[in-house]
């Protein structure tokens, strides 16, 4: 029998009655995640499970401080006050607005929108939210006081946190205004008075795991390790990972003692001996990641951010990724750029589809669905990558999506329909490839020393998630994903078009994110603006039309799109091959920045009629372990909150003594 290619294989197996969409605040949904497959781990992976998941969560607050150094006095102030609303006379109205603001910090950790980078104020006058706060106080609630502050002092001293806008208004600034510097007018925590011209012929020890202060006119690297920066919360980290030894196979327990001896360090040499510990485990069925990954909240894409995910591998969604990575030196030999820049015997990628037990820190309440590393170059080159597809997020992701998401910007009711049925599985793939073919390729120039970042500075994120995207979309209509099994014949045509139309429509849904200003600051959206709006100017593929006063992105010619992405991978390619600063910066601005503010206000009233979410937070699983009169782990339960608030306050009060 010819092969069927399932329109939804993430969606088998789950409950049809099962809540996902638990609220809606303001943009934002708040979404539920399952991990159906946990109760079929074994007692061992299940102990396993729980002391990396107790990892997780006891270094939440590390990337609360990264973000915004005031974000913990902040969200002290705001659970003191919604734990105690209860007790309290407060206005209701009052207590709306600060509910509603408190879930919106939690949801972006801290109060700046995740995709966007802009401030958000409270919704109502400071003199309610102090009057509030003093009924919270006279309920027994405690506030972040300073030594002999005041109350009404420390009010004070917050309030143009919480309400004014120009008050630290971007956590990110890549595209400052014209002679401002990207770290002066950057909020989050990562610099303290440094700008890009006091780095200037200083080399950093501890780039990625440091935070950079001036200090009596020098530049002091404080690194984030056991007796550093962050020691508290990094010693319980590193204690939940001793206790996780003992469960672990022997590859991962290898890197988890890498990780323990990094965080110990802080040297770079103990970070790439745990990178190269990590990849090389390809086998254990449950994995964590832990540590200061990702560079996207850095302005110069050079400084880790801290994140933690703990996950299970779901062998029956597994097939589909593994098939890309066993195949990736063939796609490796057929890409589109020069010669020079392909890797030959490319070394083994893991990849699987996972099951997330829990996410902190960057990844989590808003998490990816799809993640490749490690980051470093030189290691990818020489030990290979990991790969890995969130399933149950997207699960969550599509179980959640209501359907007038895809209908109302559909140039046709064809096209919406191929949306519903096919737009799980084309994306799926495609962010599989994205990861596996995309993040995994590739080889840069030996004069730029294997570190793309340190040339293209600020740009490379939004470069280098463009260069695994055009990856993805220019091989998804080769034959070769047939010839894999990965699609039917029958159905490729119809796939490749689906994902080229949703990709098409998706860089101006997404201008819903942006809700002020005129420029994007978040690197994945860059990407999809910068690339969608290079095929409008170089290419027929995608037609801008108008009916009735509403404005759509249709993709017109499948041929000509992958032509175009093609030639632009070539191009994105050769800049991080030669870390072309100039170039990027160039390709980016001209393409992936600016947007009209009266398509993007358009596009809003739109969304906001239907009343569609602009991005979602998750609640995660929750674990509990049970214990015999020895204190040994007997059972590792879990069970789904449905409750933003109650996660999130409990997570608080599991991590206020480790207050960094």
């Amino acid at each position: 029998m010819p092969r069927q290619t399932p329109a939804h294989p993430s969606l088998t197996g789950a409950p049809a009655d099962r809540k996902y969409l638990l609220e809606r605040i303001g943009e934002a949904a708040v979404v539920q995640v399952y991990a159906d497959g946990f109760g079929a781990l074994t007692l061992r992976e299940k102990t396993l499970v729980w002391h990396l998941y107790q990892a997780a969560i006891a270094g939440r607050d590390i990337f609360y401080d990264q973000r915004y150094a005031h974000n913990l006095e902040m969200r002290d102030v705001l659970e003191a006050v919604i734990a105690h609303a209860r007790a309290s006379e407060i206005d209701p109205d009052t207590l709306d607005a600060i509910v509603r603001y408190t879930k919106l910090f939690w949801v972006n950790t801290g109060p700046y929108n995740n995709l966007t980078a802009r401030k958000f104020v409270l919704a109502c006058t400071p003199e309610a939210f102090a009057s509030a706060v003093r009924a919270a106080a006279r309920a027994g609630a405690r506030f972040p006081l300073r030594g002999g502050e005041t109350l009404d002092a420390m009010l004070a001293r917050l309030r143009p946190l919480f309400f004014d806008l120009a008050v630290d208004p971007t956590v990110t600034s890549k595209t400052p205004p014209a002679g401002q510097d990207i770290l002066a007018t950057s909020a989050n925590n990562l610099y303290v008075g440094v700008t890009m011209k006091d780095l200037e012929g200083f080399t950093e020890r501890h780039a990625l795991n440091s935070r950079l202060v001036k200090r009596d006119g020098r530049l002091v690297e404080e690194v984030c390790r056991v007796g550093g920066r962050y020691d508290a919360p990094i010693r319980a980290i590193v204690g939940h990972l001793e206790a996780a030894l003992p469960q672990a196979t022997g590859p991962m327990a290898d890197a988890l003692r890498a990780l323990i001896a990094f965080y110990h360090s802080g040297d770079d040499v103990d970070r790439q001996a745990y990178d190269i510990a990590w990849v090389t485990d390809k086998s254990s069925p449950v994995d964590t990641i832990n540590g200061f990954v990702e560079v996207y909240l850095d302005a110069r894409s050079i400084k880790g951010a801290w994140e933690a995910l703990v996950f299970y591998v779901n062998h029956e969604k597994t097939e589909q990724i593994q098939t890309i990575a066993a195949n990736a030196q063939w796609f490796e030999d057929r890409m589109p750029w020069d010669p020079k820049y392909r890797k030959d015997g490319i070394h083994a990628t893991t990849a699987n589809a996972i099951d997330i037990v829990v996410e902190t820190g960057e990844s989590g309440p808003i998490t990816p669905v799809g993640i490749n590393l490690p980051n470093d170059q030189s290691i990818r080159e020489r030990y290979g990558s990991k790969s890995v597809s969130l399933s149950n997020v997207t699960e969550a992701y599509e179980r959640s999506t209501l359907p007038e998401f895809r209908s109302e910007f559909s140039w046709t009711p064809e096209e919406a329909a191929r949306a519903t049925q096919w737009s799980a599985f084309a994306s799926e793939l495609t962010t599989n490839m994205h990861e596996v073919i995309g993040h995994g390729s590739g080889k840069v120039n030996e004069t730029i020393a294997g570190n793309p970042p340190m040339w293209l500075k600020e740009q490379f994120s939004a470069i280098e998630e463009s260069r695994a995207d055009l990856v993805a979309l220019y091989f998804l209509p080769d034959r070769r994903l047939v010839e894999l099994g990965l699609v039917a014949a029958e159905d490729h045509a119809t796939i490749v078009q689906t994902e080229y139309e949703g990709y098409t429509r998706n860089a101006l849904v997404q201008l819903r994110r942006i809700r002020e200003g005129t420029q994007i600051e978040e690197d994945h959206m860059r990407n999809r603006q910068m690339i969608v709006h290079w095929l409008m100017a170089h290419t027929d593929a995608i037609d801008v039309r108008v009916r009735d006063g509403k404005t759509y992105y249709v993709m017109t010619d499948a041929a000509a799109f992958r032509d175009g992405v093609g030639r632009l991978l070539a191009e994105v390619q050769r800049i991080k091959g030669e870390g072309d600063y100039e170039a990027a910066r160039a390709l980016v601005e001209a393409y992936g920045v600016h947007f009209d503010p009266a398509r993007r206000d358009e596009v809003v009233a739109r969304v906001d009629h239907l009343q569609l979410p602009s991005y979602t937070g998750f609640v995660m699983p929750r674990l509990e372990a049970a214990t015999n009169a020895s204190g040994e782990i007997t059972d590792v339960t879990i069970s789904y909150p449905q409750d933003l608030t109650a996660q999130m306050l409990e997570y608080s009060a599991a991590t206020r003594h480790l207050r960094v």
